[in-house]
């Protein structure tokens, strides 16, 4: 479990991380070179999850051997509602989501804290928006995550 003090805000407790795939952690289909360490790292303070169409048809094998839930949503549901319905079921007053698509929008919207990320794919304006923080990759992205104390310049009031 990660627990920060935000001043000005309060306390932040999360239980679960929402990482979108590709785009996110992951540019065309292939997991983003040092990511894999950061999830193992987050994995071992709370509960990993990522969320996919799989577009690439890569995700399992990208991600197989590391300490993280595979979620891959069917071709025929919309996804933002998709990733928004696994966000409640995992609780969102305590889960952070990492996104950058369109589809990410909802999802960061709605956790307890949200994280748009501009890599090498882009971010869709509408989920930047919708987001807490932004940041420039999956690694910082993480990295707030890991080293929570980071969190507090951008969050506090």
């Amino acid at each position: 479990m990660i627990e920060i003090e935000i001043p000005g805000t309060g306390a932040l407790t999360i239980e679960h991380v929402l990482c979108d795939y590709n785009g996110t952690l992951a540019v065309n289909g292939d997991l983003i070179e040092d990511i894999a360490l950061r999830l193992q790292t987050l994995a071992a303070q709370v509960a990993v999850h990522v969320v996919t169409a799989d577009t690439y048809g890569s995700v399992e094998r990208a991600l197989a051997g590391l300490p993280v839930q595979v979620h891959v949503l069917p071709s025929d549901h919309p996804q933002d509602r998709g990733k928004l319905d696994l966000l409640h079921e995992l609780n969102p007053l305590h889960t952070a989501a990492l996104g950058n698509g369109r589809n990410d929008r909802l999802m960061l919207r709605a956790a307890v804290l949200g994280i748009g990320v501009i890599d090498a794919e882009g971010a869709c304006f509408e989920t930047l928006e919708a987001a807490d923080m932004v940041v420039r990759s999956a690694s910082e992205a993480l990295d707030l995550l890991i080293h929570p104390k980071r969190l507090v310049a951008g969050l506090r009031i």
